[in-house]
């Protein structure tokens, strides 16, 4: 629905919802899911609409709230349409359940429920502040949407973002070792911006010994971006005391985790405040994760580039058979399209596919 039929156009319940569904899928997978929010007169007519930009900005409902204080409007008595059930926690921002009581208005219809510890029961909250709340319309439809940051919140670990850059037939590096630099400048810019959006970024001993990485965002000038994720090794083997990281590890700027227990490190990451978790290898890191089922999304870039041998992208994952493969889909919610070309590179959005 475009902007312009705001004010005109009556919807029925089930619109309403679908259209806060539509408008959940323009923000950004991460931290925080994606949720959309539509406002709606008591006769039905569809005065605005918000979503989630992503975590550090207003959620759904204050970004919703925001435009119709802006245009003058009196919220109250009106009806709102949220696609997660409003949050009952201050986190970045403040609980929108507290916003949407202050606002007036009476009822509000919530797809999914909010499951997560910390930010449950706003619901509740609105009910006893005299609000009509109705949950379930149109539930499977948004568990689907957020799916695989559901399962992350569910588990106790923070959302995981893998992201590979390889050439055309899948190998990240030569038979030489060699590696730098398989995608172009756009291709490597996408990828700083994955890493400012991200809290934390890890990667595994064996690229820190064959790169020495110093796993920054940055920005296209080559400064740094104003937002920093926390730098995370896993792997038995030492850092060398000379290495980005391991100058790192000695001024307490970041973390070494030498168990093979990849849920608990998670578990411990979640524990320190981390949400979105950006895993860059290498190749045995990542195909661990993936054999655990612990990637919720993944960024594959690929650059026009034949190597014919050298090292795989992702290493073995006991498959022996077609039928035994890993389904992955494309998936255009959450910002970025399932494809996009960066300069002569391709990046393909993933996340796994629905059993």
């Amino acid at each position: 629905m475009r902007p312009e039929a705001l004010g005109q156009e009556l919807l029925s319940d089930a619109e309403a919802m679908r259209l806060a569904l539509h408008y959940a899928s323009d923000g950004v997978r991460g931290a925080n899911p994606l949720v959309g929010a539509v406002l709606l007169s008591p006769d039905g007519q569809l005065l605005e609409t918000g979503f989630h930009w992503g975590a550090g900005h207003p959620h759904a409902e204050l970004d919703l709230l925001t435009k119709v204080y802006e245009r003058g409007l009196d919220p109250a008595g009106c009806r709102l349409f949220v696609t997660l059930e409003p949050c009952n926690h201050r986190g970045r921002t403040g609980p929108c359940s507290q916003l949407i009581a202050q606002a007036g208005l009476a009822e509000v219809v919530y797809a999914c429920p909010d499951e997560s510890p910390r930010a449950a029961g706003g619901a509740d909250y609105l009910r006893q502040q005299g609000l009509t709340v109705r949950g379930g319309l149109l539930e499977e439809e948004a568990r689907a949407l957020n799916e695989r940051w559901l399962l992350a919140s569910g588990q106790g670990r923070p959302f995981v973002t893998a992201k590979i850059a390889s050439t055309l037939d899948g190998y990240v590096a030569a038979s030489d070792g060699s590696s730098q630099w398989i995608t172009g400048p756009d291709a490597r810019a996408d990828g700083h911006r994955l890493r400012a959006r991200a809290e934390a970024i890890m990667v595994g001993t064996g690229t820190v010994l064959a790169d020495n990485p110093q796993l920054t965002a940055r920005e296209a000038d080559g400064s740094l971006s104003a937002s920093q994720p926390l730098r995370v090794v896993v792997g038995r083997g030492s850092l060398p005391a000379d290495s980005y990281l391991g100058r790192a590890l000695a001024e307490g700027k970041a973390l070494h985790y030498t168990s093979r227990d990849l849920a608990a490190i998670l578990a411990d990451l979640k524990g320190r405040g981390i949400d979105h978790l950006l895993v860059e290898g290498g190749p045995t890191l990542i195909t661990a994760l993936i054999q655990a089922d612990l990637v919720d999304e993944l960024y594959w870039y690929q650059a026009p580039k034949l190597l014919g041998q050298g090292r795989p992208a992702v290493g073995p994952l006991g498959i022996e058979t077609l039928a035994q493969h890993r389904p992955w889909q494309l998936d255009d919610s959450g910002l970025d399209l399932g494809v996009r070309r960066l300069g002569q590179d391709v990046c393909l959005h993933l996340v796994p596919a629905r059993s």
